[in-house]
């Protein structure tokens, strides 16, 4: 009988909102050279010498807010979605998590599972569309990780799930929840990128699809990565998402969030969610990127760009749940790794 694991991963967390934590936790994110594209005396100068002095306290502070009595919710909401998961697969597979910063680490986590001696390996980077800041520097360090084992499993990696219906239809439903029709807009939010991770024909930063990429279409097999930019498959993403829910195309617009400099793909949240305020308006946003919340959703929109829309002078802000670890979500992500595992021969 063919033993299978499945390893959930995350980007990460730090142990704690303290400074030292937080400070250790963004050098080992920033000096990745997935996220810094930089050479490496450049990376490691930029990084230690100017951001993380200058970010180290401010992080921790948003650190702070973002804690709870049970620790980081990034933390809390993987273990609470492996267990769930673990009961959809019963015995077809054992569900493992890991994080790609922080702890619970690949390199433990892998160095334990090796000893339990599994035949097959799939890989879930929880995040809807590949970049290689995230599902790539996460499918280099289980590879590294992988190829010391004495006794190799067969290793699958799924690079992205955005396109697989029963995701899409979950977005959907989340969304109807809110009652998308009492707002004036639905701001679909991705994380951000620096235009340099883009290919070079998509850099131009003006409007929603400056470069010629088409949304991809929506392949049978959904783990073939589609040939389109980050940008791209998110506009595909959300497009889709949005004829799921009804929407008419008119209320909706895609942005991008969290940017740490100029450069970064537009156009950004925080400019976008400025003009609604100052037209009065009523806006819903829906943080697709992110399936559990995190620093991204629970300070930076819900507090700070929150604050900042109605101080300016918009009539409501809502936001579309994040999946976290609810049960519709468990069942969507045991069916892709189901899926994934009886593919495999």
């Amino acid at each position: 009988m063919v033993k299978e694991a499945i390893l959930l991963v995350n980007i990460g967390t730090p142990n704690s909102p303290d400074t030292a934590d937080v400070k250790k936790f963004i050098t080992d994110y920033l000096t990745d050279p997935h996220v810094i594209t930089l050479p490496r005396f450049r990376r490691h100068l930029l990084v230690k010498g100017v951001i993380v002095p200058f970010r180290a306290p401010k992080s921790a502070k948003a650190y702070r807010q973002l804690w709870t009595e049970q620790g980081s919710p990034l933390r809390y909401y993987l273990e609470a979605l492996r267990i769930k998961v673990q009961e959809q697969l019963g015995d077809k597979a054992e569900v493992w998590t890991a994080m790609r910063y922080g702890h619970p680490n690949i390199v433990g986590v892998m160095a334990d599972m090796e000893r339990q001696g599994y035949d097959r390996l799939t890989v879930v980077p929880l995040f809807p569309q590949y970049t290689t800041s995230t599902v790539g520097t996460i499918e280099d360090k289980v590879r590294e990780e992988h190829a010391r084992w004495r006794r190799p499993a067969q290793l699958n990696i799924i690079r992205h799930f955005q396109f697989y219906r029963p995701f899409l239809e979950l977005w959907s439903r989340q969304i109807a929840l809110h009652q998308p029709e009492k707002y004036d807009r639905v701001v679909f939010a991705f994380h951000g990128l620096p235009l340099s991770h883009l290919p070079a024909a998509c850099r131009t930063a003006q409007g929603h699809l400056p470069c010629n990429c088409l949304p991809p279409a929506v392949h049978e097999d959904f783990f073939q990565l589609p040939d389109a930019c980050y940008r791209a498959n998110c506009c595909g993403f959300a497009s889709r998402v949005a004829t799921l829910a009804g929407l008419e195309p008119h209320r909706c617009v895609v942005s991008f969030q969290s940017r740490l400099s100029k450069g970064w793909i537009q156009p950004y949240t925080d400019r976008v969610l400025e003009e609604f305020a100052a037209k009065k308006m009523k806006v819903l946003v829906a943080a697709l990127s992110f399936v559990s919340d995190c620093l991204e959703t629970r300070v930076e929109l819900d507090i700070e760009i929150r604050q900042r829309f109605l101080a300016l002078g918009g009539q409501e802000f809502g936001r579309v749940a994040a999946l976290n670890a609810c049960d519709e979500w468990a069942k969507v992500l045991s069916e892709i790794c189901r899926t994934r595992i009886s593919s495999t021969p």
